[in-house]
C-alpha cells in the first residue's frame, strides 16, 4: 500500500504504509464520536468496541497550572487530573501481541499494520494479556473457559480501516472526530502536529517504543 500524503482533516495528515493511529489527549473531550463512527461503519454489535474512552482519575483536578495539560503535568511528575483517551490498537512497531501469539495469528505486516488472522486463532487470549492499551478483544468468548481449554473465541481488534485506506480514505473514528484528537500520520508527522498544539504524550518512554519503536519514539 502506498503512503498517501493528501490531508483529508487536521488529525489525517496521512495514511498507508508506515502511518500510526495515536491519540491527543488534550482534545478528547470524551464524546464518543469515534465510538459511534466505528460501530456505523464496520457494523459492529451493540457489546463490541474496537475503540473506546478510557477516563483516568475521573473527577479529580489536576495540579494548579496543569488542567488540560495532562502530557504535561506527567513529564513534570504533577497529577494530570480527569483525562480521557482514546483507546485502540495502535498497530505498535513493537507489537507485544504479535511476539506472544503462539499460533503466529497476529501478524506485523509490511506496510505496518498489525492484521489478525483468523483461521490461526485459538482464543488462548495471551494478547490481550500483552497488550498495555487493553485493544484486544474478545467477542465470543466463554468466560472463564479461554484459561483451561483456549476457547476465548476469536480476537477482533481495531484495523485502522486498512480497506478504507487502500482507498484513500482515512480511519473513521480520526476522520469523524469532531475535535481532530485522532492523529493518523508516521511518527514525525504525529509529533510535529502534537508540538504545533502545544500538546504531550500521555504514555511513557517504554509505551512510546512499543507504539513507534526505538527509532520513531525519539522523535517525540
Amino acid at each position: 500500500m502506498s503512503s498517501n500524503k493528501e490531508i483529508m482533516r487536521q488529525g489525517v495528515m496521512s495514511t498507508g504504509e508506515d502511518a500510526r493511529i495515536f491519540p491527543d489527549v488534550e482534545a478528547c473531550i470524551d464524546c464518543g464520536g469515534c465510538v459511534v463512527a466505528c460501530k456505523r461503519t464496520w457494523d459492529s454489535a451493540p457489546d463490541e468496541q474496537r475503540i473506546s474512552i478510557s477516563t483516568m482519575m475521573e473527577g479529580q483536578e489536576g495540579a494548579q497550572g496543569f488542567n488540560a495539560n495532562s502530557a504535561r503535568a506527567l513529564n513534570q511528575g504533577q497529577s494530570p487530573g480527569e483525562t480521557a483517551v482514546p483507546m485502540q490498537c495502535y498497530h505498535c512497531e513493537n507489537a507485544p501481541c504479535v511476539s506472544v501469539c503462539p499460533t503466529d495469528s497476529l501478524l506485523k505486516q509490511e506496510d505496518g499494520f498489525v492484521q489478525v488472522r483468523d483461521d490461526l486463532c485459538v482464543g488462548c487470549q495471551y494478547c490481550l494479556s500483552a497488550c498495555p492499551f487493553g485493544a484486544p478483544q474478545f467477542p465470543d468468548s466463554d468466560e472463564g473457559a479461554a484459561q483451561i481449554f483456549g476457547t476465548g473465541g476469536t480476537m477482533d481488534k481495531c484495523t485502522m480501516c486498512e480497506e478504507r485506506q487502500d482507498v484513500g480514505k482515512g480511519p473513521a473514528c480520526a476522520e469523524e472526530c469532531s475535535t481532530d484528537a485522532i492523529l493518523v500520520g508516521d511518527a514525525e508527522e504525529i509529533s510535529a502536529e502534537l508540538d504545533r498544539r502545544d500538546s504531550g504524550t500521555f504514555f511513557n518512554d517504554v509505551a512510546m517504543e512499543i507504539v513507534f519503536g526505538e527509532e520513531g519514539a525519539e522523535v517525540f
